[in-house]
């Protein structure tokens, strides 16, 4: 595996942020524009559901790290699932095997501009072998719940880029020691930028999570990029960079790189296949997936 030596770690963490705030007036000027010539969707909400002529391109928050800025129409449902997803790692003393079943991430859009979201984790098998005694450790059962929902400040329909506010809190619901039993929490800035021909999108994000001894919190902050073109027809290839930095002492930073394909089957169907790889030596070697968005 390729490592990434400790001072290129340091200065690429905050890359995506970098880009975010070095914006240039242009766009912004460009944005509200476009905006203004946008047909108005502010009445519908959930009882009143966006009709299928006006609502806007499929988009989701898998199967990259980077969110997507975008909401779900108003009255509408989104199911982000997994149909196979396994993890496997490897160092000088241990091999770890991850299997989970079927990871969703279920969306209602209540206000044109605002969706409220919950992440599940129906099962997950967790397998540890000791490479010097030869024990394997078992751990199975239900994973964590995640409550989150995601506003769209500007760009839901329409314009030269779009930014979201994503806060979320993960509710310690793990069985068979899967997780730390710790409430823990954050918030998501993801954003994009219409480029022709190219799908473009960076998210910064600052987490509160639990310290490893369990004693306190610390705050942990995670910047990615990606980015996308269409390969042929309905088909597309993605790139990503991901990174994530801790607070706590002694922390490592983590980073991958990511690839994907989607395939658009429909307007409201995208079934999605691919990969992370480990970059340092806090990240997993490989992570494969298989899934699908679907809107109904």
């Amino acid at each position: 595996m390729i490592r990434l030596n400790k001072f290129t770690a340091r200065c690429a963490a905050p890359a995506a942020a970098v880009w975010m705030t070095c914006l240039p007036s242009e766009l912004c000027a460009a944005e509200r524009e476009s905006q203004s010539q946008q047909a108005d969707k502010s009445d519908f909400n959930l009882l009143h559901p966006t009709p299928g002529e006006l609502m806007r391109e499929l988009s989701a928050d898998r199967p990259d790290k980077t969110d997507s800025p975008y909401t779900v129409d108003a009255g509408h449902f989104q199911v982000e699932m997994d149909l196979a997803n396994t993890t496997r790692s490897l160092d000088q003393d241990s091999r770890l095997e991850l299997y989970q079943v079927a990871p969703l991430n279920l969306k209602l859009g209540v206000l044109n501009n605002l969706d409220v979201h919950l992440v599940l984790e129906p099962f997950t098998i967790e397998r540890t072998k000791d490479l010097t005694t030869g024990a394997v450790e078992e751990k199975a059962g239900m994973g964590d719940l995640t409550p989150r929902f995601k506003v769209n400040l500007w760009g839901n329909d329409g314009g030269r880029t779009a930014l979201g506010l994503l806060p979320f809190v993960k509710l310690p619901t793990n069985q068979d020691g899967l997780g730390n039993h710790s409430v823990e929490g954050g918030l998501k800035l993801p954003f994009a930028v219409d480029v022709p021909g190219w799908d473009l999108s960076f998210m910064s994000e600052c987490d509160i999570v639990r310290d490893d001894r369990g004693s306190g919190y610390h705050p942990q902050f995670a910047n990615s990029a990606s980015v996308g073109h269409r390969l042929y027809g309905k088909l597309s290839l993605f790139l990503e960079f991901y990174s994530r930095v801790s607070a706590e002492a002694g922390s490592e930073w983590l980073g991958t790189v990511d690839t994907w394909l989607t395939y658009e089957v429909n307007r409201n169907l995208r079934l999605d296949g691919g990969a992370y790889v480990g970059m340092t030596s806090a990240a997993d070697d490989l992570q494969l997936f298989l899934g699908f968005t679907w809107r109904f």
